[in-house]
């Protein structure tokens, strides 16, 4: 597809954005939308006033982790990963609908930590249009913690991120959606790491069989 005028019209309100926030961090998972945020980032306000950050938990598949750190390794810019600490928080742990929510709040609270210390501005993540469609507990967190969402702020959605990464040339355009493993947890099940490793390794088992997409839901009703 084509950069239709409203879409170019869109980008550039982005980059202008962008433009007036100096020096930033950017909470970067590897996938579509924080890759091409990351992107936009570093062609906007150069890769010294960029830092990518990355947090690291159970609830996220090793080989996303691995990945997201080499897109960023392939853009230059300089990259900090945490460990997420919402695997401590009972709040999480039990699974309600805001589950989400408190995770989000551990992420964020790190990435400013981590921001006031390499003078960072300000902090960005990659919501889109499209994330308004569903149930996200986890954009209360983005308010309370005033964490930029650029793109939502611009009015792109999912298929206009994907066309706007191809003509970038990012590998990430047509990357499958991803979700953190909880998600795969019916509410009220407690989140535990033996559920999480478990949906984890058929996942990866199914991927390994060549499926690219895939998500393997744990019942309250199966053994541990």
């Amino acid at each position: 597809m084509q950069v239709t005028h409203d879409l170019q019209r869109k980008c550039d309100a982005l980059q202008r954005s962008i433009g007036t926030l100096k020096k930033v961090l950017v909470a970067f998972s590897g996938g579509v939308d924080s890759a091409f945020l990351l992107k936009t980032c570093i062609d906007v306000l150069g890769r010294e006033n960029i830092l990518a950050f990355t947090g690291l938990s159970p609830t996220y598949p090793h080989s996303e982790k691995e990945e997201a750190q080499k897109v960023a390794a392939s853009m230059g810019v300089r990259t900090v990963t945490v460990n997420s600490s919402e695997m401590e928080d009972e709040n999480f742990l039990m699974n309600t609908p805001e589950r989400c929510y408190h995770c989000k709040s551990h992420l964020f609270t790190s990435a400013w930590e981590i921001a006031r210390q390499e003078g960072c501005f300000f902090v960005l993540e990659g919501s889109n249009v499209d994330d308004l469609k569903d149930f996200r507990p986890g954009r209360k967190a983005c308010t309370e913690l005033g964490v930029k969402s650029p793109l939502l702020e611009a009015g792109l959605t999912k298929d206009e991120i994907r066309i706007l990464s191809r003509k970038l040339g990012l590998a990430t355009h047509n990357k499958p959606a991803q979700a953190c493993l909880s998600s795969r947890i019916p509410y009220g099940v407690p989140i535990t790491l033996e559920r999480l490793g478990s949906i984890e390794r058929s996942e990866a088992f199914l991927r390994a069989l060549g499926m690219s997409q895939v998500r393997v839901r744990h019942h309250a009703t199966c053994s541990d």
